[in-house]
């Protein structure tokens, strides 16, 4: 069962706390984090790139010239796809991109993502985040005292108010709860800064 030192809000340490091993301490799977990030990265997509086919240009509602015996090449319509300013063939239309991956291969991406971080010693759990009000000062007081300089992504297990509003103003930090956990920020984030309460109910829920 994998372990990691237990810190206090003010950077000391507490002890070990033990994380729940079928979630935490698994061997991470790269194929199926790297279709997890597809998947995610896919639904992201606005899908709203759109040009016009011939039917949809101006104009061109008369024959340029008569069918026969100008000499020239025959054509119904100067709005044709062949034409400067004509319609185009098979363009881009609006669509979604998102798909899904089936429930099994999410659960395990994500449990995969979550022992990548404990396995590279970029996990940092702390037995709780209390903020009186919200004070970006206070996040990065927090973050200095864990040593933390780099992107952080911070997992509570509740919604809290005052720590969202607190980092909204820091690009490098991002607060979410355990129901919104996803491998996208999982890794694209350095380090993984969770509550005792959070790390729990990840491993209660994901296993």
């Amino acid at each position: 069962m994998p372990k990691v030192t237990l810190y206090t809000q003010d950077g000391t340490a507490s002890g070990d706390v033990e994380l729940n091993e079928e979630v935490f301490g698994i061997e991470p799977n790269e194929h199926v984090l790297h279709e997890a990030v597809l998947m995610q990265r896919a639904s992201k997509r606005q899908g709203t790139h759109a040009v016009k086919g011939r039917g949809q240009v101006r104009g061109g509602g008369k024959k340029p010239w008569r069918q026969k015996g100008t000499g020239r090449a025959r054509h119904g319509s100067i709005r044709s796809p062949i034409w400067v300013g004509g319609g185009v063939t098979f363009g881009p239309t609006p669509r979604s991109y998102k798909y899904q991956l089936p429930k099994k291969v999410r659960r395990l991406a994500l449990k995969s993502a979550l022992s990548a971080k404990v396995k590279e010693e970029n996990t940092i759990v702390l037995e709780n985040i209390q903020l009186d009000e919200p004070k970006t000062k206070e996040v990065v007081n927090l973050l200095n005292a864990l040593n933390v300089d780099k992107k952080a992504l911070l997992v509570v297990a509740e919604n809290n108010e005052n720590l969202t509003r607190s980092a909204n103003n820091l690009q490098h930090v991002k607060v979410i709860t355990v129901d919104q956990l996803n491998v996208l920020d999982l890794l694209s984030h350095d380090k993984l800064i969770l509550t005792k309460d959070a790390a729990d109910k990840a491993g209660e829920v994901l296993s």
